[in-house]
């Protein structure tokens, strides 16, 4: 049996096509994918994100419990509602989950995680917390509503009133609660807008009244291709159990330089780095996908995620090469039983409505 976010029934009613993804019965476009890509780079559109987990975690220890889980440092945090992108590492390394922490007060930090393996998460918290005398409270009472786009927040702001002098002056990467809700400047498109969080019996009243201000729904397709072109990485494709982040373009978000020790960070320390996540711009025709193999004149290498981008009008990839080969190269593509031609670039390749390589 699927599982439905409380706003299944309207998507239904708005003519949306369902797939299942990762045991969720989901939205993957309205009409044309292509379209709403262009909506979201061009105005805005929204996104069901419900199927992702808020999880709140408090108590006295919550900061030190964090230092210890994460690999980038949550001492960052120090104005409430700032939120830090993280990775949630194993023993060996390799990357649980990616997710949102966000400061709310010393003894509350509110994490999101992602759909597919939020019931790892929580149980991989819940034993890591053992003797911290913490409470984590996944949120399954709350829904999660994108809105994305250069219009984004205009139409926030005309959807609940009173937000406006709550968050214009909100830098990205920061929330605030206002009313009811939970207002992030975050997002998943290389668009601005924000994340609202609220009560899941009001999802769906959001959503029309958002669709009213005119906000076009958007589907999982739309989001990926919008997500690649930004270079997003994506969780179980770009990064995953098997793999480190910093071999996977999130060197970024890993704090080695602080003596504060952290699960993994022995492993990463210890380990070898010989690959690297690079972006791929195919110079013959074709479409890029995951797994195929990059050649390179340092060894093989393989496709993460790859798609057709809308807004370059070309195939792009992200994909995780071998050391050494620098933006500006070439590099061979098996696709079926040829050898494609593609450009190594330095990703993104578009965000904030322009192509950027």
């Amino acid at each position: 049996m699927l599982k439905h976010t409380p706003l299944n029934a309207i998507h239904r009613r708005m003519g949306a096509k369902m797939v299942d993804f990762g045991g969720w019965d989901m939205p993957v476009n309205y009409g044309s994918q292509i379209e709403e890509h262009h909506q979201v780079r061009r105005d805005a559109g929204m996104f069901d994100v419900c199927h992702m987990l808020v999880v709140d975690v408090r108590g006295d220890d919550v900061r030190g419990f964090l230092r210890g889980l994460v690999a980038n440092n949550v001492d960052k945090l120090k104005v409430s509602g700032k939120a830090l992108y993280a990775c949630m590492l194993n023993p060996n390394g390799g990357v649980i989950d990616d997710l949102i922490i966000y400061f709310m007060t010393e003894d509350w930090f509110r994490i999101v995680v992602n759909a597919g393996t939020a019931d790892k998460d929580v149980a991989w918290m819940q034993k890591q917390a053992e003797g911290h005398g913490l409470s984590i409270t996944p949120r399954r009472d709350l829904a999660m509503i994108a809105v994305q786009g250069p219009n984004a927040r205009a139409r926030v702001w005309a959807a609940i009133p009173g937000s406006q002098a709550a968050t214009e002056a909100m830098k990205p990467f920061n929330a605030v609660a206002f009313q009811q809700y939970f207002i992030a400047r975050t997002g998943y498109t290389g668009e601005d807008g924000f994340e609202v969080i609220l009560s899941a019996p009001e999802a769906e009243a959001m959503w029309q009244r958002l669709a009213d201000l005119g906000v076009k729904p958007i589907g999982l397709g739309a989001r990926d291709t919008l997500r690649l072109e930004a270079g997003m990485n994506l969780y179980g494709q770009d990064m995953d159990e098997t793999t480190n982040p910093l071999e996977s373009g999130l060197a970024w978000t890993v704090d080695l330089q602080s003596p504060r020790d952290f699960i993994g960070k022995s492993a990463l320390q210890s380990r070898d780095i010989n690959y690297q996540l690079a972006g791929l711009v195919l110079l013959d025709k074709g479409v890029l996908r995951a797994h195929q193999t990059v050649h390179t004149q340092h060894g093989a290498g393989e496709i993460t995620s790859g798609t057709f981008s809308p807004t370059l009008e070309q195939s792009i990839a992200l994909a995780r090469i071998p050391l050494g080969i620098a933006p500006g190269a070439e590099v061979d593509v098996a696709i079926r039983d040829k050898k494609l031609k593609a450009k190594v670039v330095t990703y993104p390749f578009a965000r904030n409505g322009q192509a950027l390589v």
